[in-house]
C-alpha cells in the first residue's frame, strides 16, 4: 500500500432564502450558499480531496449541472465519493478541512461537523475555520470557501 495526499478546495456565494449547510449540517444563518446542489463547501472540498488523492476526477465530472444531482446533499456527494474510494480498495487516513467565512462562526459547530465528517468518510476529519479579515468577497460577508487536503492508503 502507498500513500497519496489529495487537496480539495470550493467556493460559493451566499443567497437569501437558502439553508446554510456546512459540513453535512443546517447552520443558522441568513443566507445559504447557492449551487446546483446544497452548495455545501466543506463536504465538496472533502470529495475533492479524497478523489485527488486516489487519482479520481475532481466532483464537477461525477456531480456536472444535470437534473440527475439538483439538490444532490454534501452527505450523498460524499457517500458516493467514499463508494468509488471503496471499489478502488483505497482506505482514507485523514482529512482536514479549512473552513474561510467571516460569519458565521464556525467554532459552535466543529465538534458536530467532526463527527458528521468522520462518520461519512470512515477516518478522522479535523475542521478548522479562519476569516480573510475583511479582504475581498469573503472578508466582505459575500461567500464562504474551503481548502480540504486528505491522505489516502492506496493498494499497490
Amino acid at each position: 500500500m502507498g500513500l497519496r495526499v489529495g487537496m480539495g478546495a470550493d467556493a460559493h456565494r451566499l443567497e437569501a432564502g437558502r439553508p446554510l449547510m456546512l459540513g453535512t449540517l443546517e447552520v443558522e444563518h441568513d443566507a445559504g450558499l447557492a449551487g446546483h446542489s446544497d452548495g455545501d463547501v466543506v463536504a465538496h472540498a472533502v470529495c475533492d480531496a479524497l478523489l485527488s488523492a486516489s487519482g479520481g476526477p475532481d466532483i464537477g465530472v461525477l456531480f456536472p449541472g444535470t437534473a440527475e444531482w439538483a439538490g444532490v446533499t454534501g452527505a450523498q456527494m460524499i457517500t458516493h465519493v467514499m463508494g468509488r474510494l471503496r471499489d478502488q480498495g483505497a482506505i482514507p487516513a485523514n482529512v482536514h478541512v479549512i473552513v474561510m467565512c467571516e460569519r458565521p462562526r464556525i467554532g459552535p459547530h466543529r465538534q458536530a461537523m467532526e463527527k458528521a465528517l468522520t462518520a461519512l468518510v470512515g477516518a478522522p476529519v479535523s475542521v478548522h475555520a479562519t476569516t480573510t479579515d475583511g479582504m475581498g468577497s469573503i472578508g466582505r460577508g459575500e461567500g464562504i470557501g474551503c481548502q480540504a487536503v486528505a491522505l489516502v492508503e492506496m493498494p499497490a
